[in-house]
């Protein structure tokens, strides 16, 4: 029986793959498997990750046919994974030596839905831990109660996937999978969903994921049309939100944050190319223009600063349509 299968995709990562990979082969278990998901590299990943499967304990390669961005590689590999309890690391990253032993350990002995671990965050030479925003530590918590208050930073400002360890049960329930297509703030519905439909977490401070920034080709770093996924995926948080039964309660913390990204994104215009920093405004108008209004309103004012004035002004000008989804991916074995 595989007790955990790690999800792992892979795109033009030549440099950094190597020391995913040597990580991996440090976590190998003969109950552990690891899905590398090659969304359709053209430099040299496809070579290292064939390699990589011959000779590490458990290594699947799997190639898409064709680029489809993180999500759909994720969603790939959740398709394939046969693990009682399923993780997720981005190709460009690494983990300690017996990591992942130590998380499933500590699943096995809080028996929740999923656990949340804090990361260190690696920027050149520069290291730095990052906490999961919840002060509780290894003991169960109900998902719901950790979204709010709306003010405040809380566990589904803390989305990334690759945080933490999720049991079978969620991805039979259909809550593992993400967004098809998104290419940026993939984690966001994601992260919402886990913590509106779950039933239990737990937090864990175990340090022993490196998450790599600055690199790039990371989308992070890239300001093409690309980066306005997040509108998608915000959108997506909305719409799902108002169709909870605590929507009352809830859509205050995701329409401000909604619009803390929006003004993140205006802020820093100056990366994106200039039609693509035109769309940013125009898309944002329109997102403005989607979300309840009631509850926009409240957010502007209780954000009462210039970034506030500054979304008021933006909402006035002429929106543009949501973004499309794309079609379907195609998928090979390798």
């Amino acid at each position: 029986m595989v007790k955990l299968s790690v999800v792992v995709p892979f795109f033009n990562v030549q440099t950094y793959a190597p020391d995913a990979l040597r990580s991996l082969r440090a976590n190998a278990r003969e109950d552990f498997e690891f899905l590398l998901v090659d969304d359709c590299s053209t430099d040299g990943t496809p070579e290292i990750l064939e390699r990589a499967a011959r000779e590490i304990p458990g290594a699947v390669h799997i190639r898409h046919a064709r680029n489809e961005g993180l999500a759909t590689a994720r969603n790939t590999g959740l398709d394939a994974a046969r693990g009682e309890y399923l993780a997720f690391l981005d190709g460009d990253d690494w983990l300690s030596p017996g990591y992942y032993a130590g998380l499933v350990a500590t699943m096995d002995g809080l028996g929740c839905d999923f656990l949340r671990t804090d990361h260190v965050r690696v920027t050149g030479r520069s290291r730095s831990v990052r906490r999961v925003p919840v002060g509780r530590r290894g003991v169960v918590l109900r998902p719901r109660d950790a979204i709010l208050p709306a003010d405040r930073t809380t566990s589904v400002d803390y989305p990334y996937a690759w945080a933490g360890l999720y049991h079978r049960r969620l991805l039979d329930r259909g809550l593992l999978h993400f967004p098809h297509g998104l290419r940026t703030a993939e984690d966001r519905p994601w992260i919402w969903r886990l913590h509106r439909e779950a039933e239990s977490f737990a937090v864990t401070g175990d340090l022993g994921l490196f998450y790599r920034r600055g690199v790039a080709t990371s989308l992070t770093q890239i300001g093409d049309v690309r980066q306005l996924d997040f509108l998608r995926a915000f959108d997506q948080v909305i719409e799902e939100t108002m169709n909870d039964p605590d929507a009352d309660k809830l859509l205050p913390k995701a329409v401000r944050t909604y619009c803390a990204v929006i003004s993140h994104h205006i802020g820093n215009m100056a990366k994106f190319e200039p039609s693509v920093g035109r769309q940013l405004r125009a898309m944002s108008a329109g997102a403005l223009r989607r979300m309840p209004q009631d509850v926009l309103g409240e957010a502007l004012t209780a954000m009462g600063d210039d970034r506030a004035t500054a979304l008021r002004r933006l909402k006035r000008r002429r929106p543009a349509p949501a973004p499309a989804a794309p079609a379907p991916a195609e998928v090979a074995a390798a």
